[in-house]
């Protein structure tokens, strides 16, 4: 008969912490130093015979035991520990743990809490050691924050509990392995189809675009999609905090990747350095995962010296909000006047797009400008998309202003143009 707790799994593992963590550390010491290779099934025998022949058996309650023994198991049989099961399921996207008892996941666009615990601080530290430790990077009271890529692609950010007043926080982006597309983001109701085909060939005529939008917005993915309108035979250069772009169907490509500095100091690579070092690989375009200080200043000075179909993207609440910030971090490394700024800015980047995470979690295109200029004191926006009050993204009924790069480039490629 199979054994119903009264408890949940978080307040087993909070009650039985102790014996959990002292089962746990034995176990990985015996299945460390075994020669045998141990498939689920015999590791699970394993726990179960441990744990019945632990003097610890008489501390847990009958109703108990039997989970007691899937925390053990789950420790034991993951290098990810109980967060195993969160990162092999394809419908979670984030795991955020706030402390070592306090685990939540966004599942279908929905943020819950789930039912499980580290049994201790150290625990959880624990684990974040171990995720910087497989990319080479250290983290300790002294570099208390680790951001990092791992293998598989997912974005993994720990803090130590000497900075975060909760406990350890550790956050886990994971990426879809399948390249989203532009049909995907119309199938999603991300955007109608008639502004992924307007899109599109701007990206093919090589205009400079720059996508904004908040947090978990969709940039990254948006980005992505656009790239897939990039020519095969470009050669692009992709530079990114932390890679995360997929563009599979270019062959001509360099894929750089920002790096901290070591234990000592050193060694840190920088996106401002290889921003510069991209304009020697003889770029068709620049692609900027994301700008958020003063590399600024190189992307826009790539952007406005013939790397045209150049793209980035940032932080910002609208078009507008961004252009401020956009300001704000060239203001960073320069003493020169904000009007000269604006009018760099405005020379470089020819189309702003803004995402939007609505309320229900869908990602959404909820503005597409055309920069026409700058006056001398405010810039010069073109609206083509906007969202009405019933929050449909519908087309201004404005023309595109500069449509050279457009009839030129769509012209050699013997596309036509209304």
């Amino acid at each position: 008969m199979e054994m119903v707790s009264n408890y949940s799994m978080k307040e087993v593992v909070n009650k039985h912490s102790r014996v959990i963590e002292l089962i746990t550390n034995n176990l990985k010491g015996i299945i460390s130093h075994s020669d045998d290779t141990l498939n689920e099934e015999r590791l699970l025998e394993l726990v179960e015979n441990t744990v019945f022949e632990s003097r610890y058996i008489s501390l847990i309650d009958y109703d108990e035991i039997t989970d007691v023994i899937r925390a053990i198991f789950l420790r034991v049989s993951s290098k990810y520990s109980i967060l195993s099961n969160y990162i092999e399921d394809p419908f979670i996207n984030e795991i955020m743990v706030n402390g070592y008892n306090r685990i939540f996941v966004e599942k279908n666009k929905k943020i819950t809490e789930v039912d499980n615990s580290f049994y201790s601080d150290d625990e959880l530290e624990g684990l974040i050691r171990m995720f910087a430790s497989d990319i080479h990077r250290e983290i300790n009271e002294a570099n208390p924050i680790v951001d990092a890529r791992l293998e598989n692609g997912y974005r993994v950010n720990g803090v130590l509990k000497n900075v975060a007043l909760n406990g350890p926080i550790l956050t886990i982006r994971k990426f879809a392995n399948d390249e989203i597309t532009l049909d995907d983001l119309v199938n999603n109701d991300s955007m109608p189809r008639e502004c992924s085909d307007f899109l599109t060939k701007l990206v093919a005529a090589k205009y400079n675009i720059f996508i904004s939008g908040g947090t978990s917005s969709g940039k990254t993915t948006f980005l992505n999609a656009l790239s897939s309108a990039i020519n095969s035979d470009e050669r692009v250069i992709i530079i990114e905090d932390s890679a995360e772009l997929k563009v599979s169907q270019i062959k001509n490509i360099v894929h750089m990747e920002c790096r901290n500095a070591n234990s000592v100091g050193k060694g840190m690579v920088s996106m401002e350095m290889l921003i510069k070092t991209s304009l020697r690989m003889r770029p068709d375009r620049i692609i900027v995962g994301e700008v958020r200080g003063r590399e600024v200043i190189d992307m826009i000075q790539a952007m406005s010296t013939g790397h045209d179909g150049s793209m980035s993207t940032g932080h910002g609440n609208s078009i507008k909000g961004m252009l401020n910030r956009l300001e704000t971090m060239y203001l960073m490394d320069t003493q020169i006047p904000i009007y000269s700024i604006k009018s760099q800015i405005a020379n470089a980047l020819d189309i702003f797009v803004h995402l939007r995470r609505d309320s229900d979690g869908k990602r959404r295109l909820v503005e597409v400008a055309e920069m026409v200029g700058f006056d001398g004191e405010d810039y010069k926006l073109n609206y083509i998309y906007y969202t009405n009050p019933d929050g449909k993204l519908m087309e201004t009924g404005n023309n595109l202003t500069n449509c050279e790069k457009l009839m030129q480039n769509l012209h050699e490629e013997g596309v036509s143009v209304s």
